[in-house]
């Protein structure tokens, strides 16, 4: 019985990734300097699996920001508008691809972004043509095979797969489906599957995890084809082929009739699929278990763990079974060995952790344990060792209550958005094409240092009090200056979106370099929530209404919803998600409540996740989305019809859930839309959205800043969907990554886009 890992943390113990590449990026080191980081990154991963007793260790999963940006360069599906930069480094095209491009003359938008299946990490999307064309022209598999082999390491080199790599793309002109192109595809994936052989891999791992979803009619003859064709061309290699995030279900018969060495199987997520796909596996067939869990932090229940593999061992023997993680270890924090000692996490939470490299070592005390027990393998170890440890919460029985007795009063608006709307703008008075932003401004080198300051005592409370001041004073100032017409304080004091609300919330604790990856260089520090869930004290309410105080105009209060706080957390596991969002939404309605109390009359709760919490099997999506749609209303509805909510979604593909979206009964939606150019506003087209939207017209996510008659274009497109006097203009997202100059130039523009928009449609 052999032990793999799917794929381990690329970021670094210390974000040394995110570091280098963002030096990089800012003309501080080198193009070497970063390869060399990388390569000392590489290394550093591939020897801690292998001390943690791994035996199949995975190469090409080290990323400089997106495994699926890897494949569409290895594969040479590079749209045409990055032609001029083909000649250069490699690499400067693949982050051109990633974060757009404006040097030289050229000004070009970034590849689309959006959620990797149900995860808060993001993936750029493969652009496809109807005459579309692949070759291999970026080796990067093969190279880190050999660097592995180097070190005395045959890894397993991990490839997307030919179908989950069409299907994550789009099509960008009409009158032909992706999977059309399997054809046009598969040379290149053979090309590079027999470089790797060639180079002396003896397993590939090729991920597909749309077959843990609802396939398209043409999905299933791809993989027939594609399989085949592979096995033809590569017999000597033995294919381990991977799901995840789901249970296989009606695709059981469909994966394991696929001519391949082994199939992997996610078994934290859908134990109950093992009985089905033992019984349809082929007898030459492997079967990997995933039985640790890749996407939260508990410990393993090895109890559990082992009754399934023994389950499987029974069936098919020691040879045809292997273990592993359910998932890649992307999803979790690099070690919690430095947790129990720096204080961040109560002495009772910190011992019931494991992040990537403790679950390298429980798939192998898995694997040990089975293997002692097997029949024949003489004396037996006791299984004391066996007894995994999950979250023992911290339970209070007065919010068990207060949930009890929310009743649907609570989750129901005063009026209906016509009548709200009317209220709203004689209190507002704001102008046709209202401007905007998200929520954040730029959060500089001295703001940080000066956070880090507080955090070693260097400064005191009020020291630091006076600094976020002097920001929010300034962030004003200019607002005003530039024409903006509903103001934001610019979130100075907030260390990220959920990690600030987290903080102050009973229930949760916050790990000291608990970092994982959402996108690029983008590291987040989730929450882990490991009791009853309930709000200590005001929590935004002083610093908003001193904003307020600064400026006539109206000033935002801004929260993060109770769906993308318990999306974006390490959520405890012995309780439904559902109980977990609702005493989320009632610390936020708590705060809902204060902020309008205080005199703010617009608030926005953003819920970026919502979309991103949707089961991936349509089967299972409406219990969902109905109490993720309860929580949002239940965290809002205790204003009066004056006070203007607010909401925002970015990066998700949310058109096949517009109706739900509508539910929410927000006054405002802001979403993401410049770097599909409008395109989510398709679903406007069939069903009309009752109530505003502000589609975002630049991409925040990129250095470049578009000209003013880009953003009108898209301005005019939106036009195409929506009424004018339902249209807002605002950024994609908040603008706490980006520098001061091109914020300030980007929003001026912005500004300027929107009084065109008045000249052409009337002022309002």
């Amino acid at each position: 019985m052999r032990t793999h890992n799917l794929g381990f943390p690329r970021i670094g113990a210390q974000r040394e990734l995110k570091n280098a590449c963002e030096q990089y990026w800012a003309g501080l080191s080198s193009l070497n300097d970063l390869t060399e980081t990388g390569s000392s990154l590489r290394r550093a991963h591939w020897l801690a699996q292998r001390d943690a007793g791994i035996d199949l260790i995975p190469s090409n999963d080290f990323s400089y920001y997106d495994q699926v940006l890897d494949m569409t360069l290895a594969l040479g599906a590079v749209p045409q508008r990055y032609g001029k930069l083909a000649g250069g480094p490699a690499l400067d095209l693949y982050f051109a691809m990633a974060r757009g491009y404006q040097k030289d003359g050229l000004d070009l938008i970034a590849l689309e972004m959006t959620k990797w299946f149900d995860t808060n990490y993001h993936y750029l999307v493969p652009e496809f043509q109807r005459e579309q064309t692949f070759s291999l022209t970026f080796l990067k598999a093969v190279e880190e095979f050999e660097e592995a082999r180097a070190l005395g390491i045959n890894s397993k080199p991990v490839l997307i797969g030919p179908v989950s790599y069409l299907l994550l793309g789009k099509e960008k002109e009409p009158g032909f489906h992706r999977l059309h192109l399997i054809d046009r595809l598969l040379p290149a994936y053979l090309e590079l599957l027999s470089g790797l052989r060639a180079a002396g891999a003896e397993y590939v791992q090729i991920d597909e995890p749309f077959l843990s979803l609802d396939l398209d009619p043409l999905a299933a003859p791809a993989y027939r084809r594609a399989y085949a064709e592979i096995s033809a061309a590569v017999p000597e290699l033995k294919i381990i082929l991977t799901s995840y995030f789901e249970g296989l279900r009606d695709n059981c018969a469909l994966a394991a009739g696929l001519p391949v060495h082994a199939l992997h199987i996610d078994l934290v997520r859908a134990p109950d699929q093992l009985d089905s796909v033992l019984a349809a596996l082929p007898e030459a067939m492997s079967l990997s278990l995933g039985l640790v869990d890749g996407r939260n932090v508990w410990k393993n229940e090895l109890p559990r763990s082992l009754a399934l593999a023994e389950r499987a061992l029974a069936a098919l023997g020691s040879e045809r079974v292997l273990i592993a993680p359910s998932c890649s270890l992307l999803h979790v924090p690099y070690d919690c060995e430095p947790e129990s000692s720096a204080g961040g996490v109560p002495a009772e939470v910190a011992g019931r952790l494991a992040f990537a490299r403790q679950k390298l070592h429980e798939v192998a005390t898995i694997a040990r344990l089975c293997a002692a027990h097997a029949p024949g393998a003489g004396e037996q170890p006791e299984r004391g060792e066996a007894a995994g440890t999950g979250p023992r919460a911290a339970h209070r029985p007065q919010i068990g209550e207060r949930v009890a007795a929310i009743a649907p009063s609570d989750l129901r608006r005063g009026s209906p958005y016509a009548k709200r709307q009317a209220v709203q703008q004689k209190a507002l008075k704001l102008p046709l094409f209202p401007t905007t932003t998200i929520g954040s401004f730029p959060q500089t080198v001295e703001l940080r240092r000066s956070r880090n300051q507080l955090n070693q005592g260097k400064l005191s409370a009020a020291q630091y009090r006076g600094i976020i001041e002097d920001e929010i004073k300034r962030a004003i100032r200019f607002q005003e200056e530039i024409g903006m017409d509903l103001l934001v304080h610019g979130e100075f004091e907030r260390n990220d979106m959920v990690q600030f609300f987290g903080e102050q919330l009973e229930g949760c604790c916050f790990t000291r370099n608990g970092w994982v990856q959402s996108f690029g260089s983008r590291c987040v520090r989730p929450p882990v929530i490991f009791g009853d869930v309930e709000r200590k004290a005001p929590m935004t309410v002083d610093l908003a209404a001193y904003a307020q105080s600064l400026t006539p105009r109206p000033v935002k209060g801004m929260l993060t919803g109770p769906v993308t706080i318990l999306q974006w957390s390490f959520v405890r596991d012995d309780q439904p998600r559902r109980e977990t969002a609702l005493q989320i939404a009632l610390a936020i309605r708590d705060e809902v409540s204060d902020l309008e109390k205080a005199g703010l009359r617009v608030i926005q709760i953003d819920e970026p996740a919502f979309r991103e919490g949707l089961p991936l099997r349509t089967a299972d999506r409406d219990a969902y989305l109905g109490w993720a749609v309860d929580c949002f209303r239940l965290a809002t509805s205790v204003v009066g019809d004056a006070t203007q909510i607010h909401t925002h979604m970015c990066y998700s593909e949310f058109n096949d859930i517009i109706p739900h979206i509508a539910a929410l009964d927000a006054d405002v939606i802001t979403i993401e839309t410049s770097r599909s150019q409008m395109e989510l506003l398709e679903a406007f087209k069939e069903f009309r959205y009752p109530n505003s939207i502000g589609p975002g017209v630049y991409d925040i996510h990129s250095p470049r800043i578009p000209s003013c008659e880009e953003m009108l274009d898209l301005l005019e497109r939106a036009l195409r969907y929506l009424p004018k006097e339902r249209l807002w203009v605002n950024p994609d997202c908040g603008l706490k990554t980006r520098g001061w100059p091109e914020t300030r130039a980007a929003l001026a523009t912005m500004i300027a886009a929107a009084r065109g928009m008045r000249d052409r449609h009337g002022k309002g």
